[in-house]
C-alpha cells in the first residue's frame, strides 16, 4: 500500500523528491502517512478534498483483499 500512495503521490505534485510515506501497523490496522512540500499540499488534497478521497478509496479497495484496515493521513 506504501508504494501505491507514493507512485500517486509522485504523478500529482511538482516536487516529486520532497514525497515521503511511512506506514505505521497497529494491529489489522494500517496507518499511512503521506509527507508533500507546502507548495504541493493543495495539489494532494484537491478541491473539496476531492483528490485526497479518491487516494483512500483507491488504497481502501486495494487493501480490501488482505483483510486490512488502512488509513491514509496526509501531513
Amino acid at each position: 500500500m506504501k508504494e501505491l500512495v507514493e507512485v500517486v503521490a509522485k504523478a500529482l505534485v511538482d516536487h516529486p523528491e520532497e514525497v515521503v510515506v511511512t506506514e505505521k501497523k497497529e494491529g489489522r490496522n494500517i496507518v499511512i502517512e503521506l509527507h508533500v512540500a507546502a507548495s504541493d499540499m493543495g495539489k494532494v488534497i484537491g478541491k473539496q478534498g476531492r483528490i485526497a478521497k479518491a487516494i483512500r478509496t483507491v488504497v481502501k479497495a486495494a487493501s480490501s483483499k488482505d483483510n486490512a484496515r488502512v488509513d491514509v493521513e496526509i501531513v
